[in-house]
């Protein structure tokens, strides 16, 4: 298999920083996209606490009640999944990569993981809430991202923008949405962009105040039409994409400034265990929803707040005291040894000479 991923190294974690680990082929792990990646998910479950404990049954999301709580719409509602697909195009590319150099049937390992993911999904669907996203992932994976690894990479490059354009064109659907964001991830690995993710500030911190000055106008048109309308969707999408730009460009300025270590010790034990954390959340929000007399939808967006907050609380002190112990989170594991068909080690004092990648991308 051509690889054309460039030279250029990652960047090393410095010893005693959360997230400290290697993947594939001793290739060091990249701290920005554990940090990134967390803060994703702390949207995510933002935007889904009203949804998930609707019933367990989907419902279009929406800001908290009150008036008060309109600039979550403005910050939360769409603006985090794209940060979450874009790092699963990421992730499937860094697999492929790696997969290539162990395996002359790279593809065969990459099937299987989505696979497996798909079966995640559906039970999870099934068992606990309709508004899954990880059927979804392991759906348009299967359909577009495993059939794009036989594409050379500028038409990877191509085709990405072009799905883009045509999810909002149609007004903002999400099925295209995502498989144009799966792509974009994959070409930025392909081109060697994950690999120098961290070697300037400068780049970020200048597209970062390109795409809010594009979000400004695009967030005005979303307040004013009427969530009826077709503009509406394409509106949210568009306001979506921008500010899910601006959000992982302010992460990388800031973790080239002193806020690093922050970063890393709030967000990357989080974005480690991404797999585990996203779906015990839906069962945490059910449990939580319990406590609360009112239907989901008329919380406030203090209410809102504070189940987040208390979850996320939880899961960050598990997340902690589970990677002292272990190399990755319980679900993240059994996902791996699926993938790669059989058993890795979990325990930190194992050792082994093959070492498959292992956290969720």
């Amino acid at each position: 298999m051509h690889r054309e991923n460039t030279s250029s190294p990652a960047v090393r974690l410095r010893p005693g920083e959360a997230g400290h680990a290697t993947t594939s082929a001793g290739r060091p792990r990249i701290a920005a996209l554990d940090v990134v990646r967390g803060f994703a998910l702390c949207g995510i479950l933002l935007a889904n606490v009203q949804p998930i404990a609707a019933t367990g049954a989907f419902v279009a999301p929406s800001a908290p009640g009150g008036s008060e709580a309109a600039w979550l719409g403005l910050l939360v509602e769409q603006r985090f999944f794209p940060i979450f697909s874009l790092l699963f195009g990421v992730g499937f590319s860094l697999l492929l990569d790696s997969a290539a150099a162990r395996t002359t049937r790279p593809r065969v390992v990459l099937l299987r993981r989505l696979l497996v993911l798909l079966a995640l999904g559906v039970a999870h669907f099934v068992l606990l809430w309709h508004g899954d996203i990880l059927s979804t992932y392991a759906a348009i994976g299967l359909l577009v991202l495993l059939p794009s690894t036989w594409l050379p990479r500028l038409a990877v490059a191509a085709v990405a923008p072009a799905f883009l354009a045509v999810s909002l064109l149609v007004g903002g659907d999400r099925l295209v949405l995502i498989a144009g964001l799966f792509l974009l991830g994959s070409a930025l690995v392909r081109y060697g962009v994950i690999d120098r993710l961290e070697q300037s500030a400068r780049v970020p911190a200048v597209l970062g105040l390109v795409l809010a000055a594009a979000a400004a106008p695009v967030l005005w048109l979303q307040t004013r039409f009427d969530t009826a309308d077709r503009g509406f969707g394409i509106s949210l999408a568009g306001a979506g994409l921008l500010i899910a730009g601006v959000y992982v460009c302010v992460l990388l300025v800031a973790l080239k400034t002193p806020l690093r270590q922050v970063l890393q010790t709030v967000f990357a034990p989080l974005g480690r265990m991404a797999l585990t954390n996203y779906l015990s959340a839906t069962v945490l929000v059910l449990v939580a929803g319990l406590a609360f007399d009112s239907p989901p939808q008329t919380w406030p967006a203090s209410t809102v707040l504070l189940i987040a907050g208390v979850i996320l609380a939880v899961q960050w002190v598990w997340s902690i005291l589970w990677l002292r112990r272990y190399r990755q989170g319980p679900l993240e594991w059994l996902w791996r040894w699926a993938t790669w068909a059989r058993r890795p080690p979990l325990r930190r004092e194992e050792t082994t000479s093959r070492s498959p990648a292992e956290d969720l991308r």
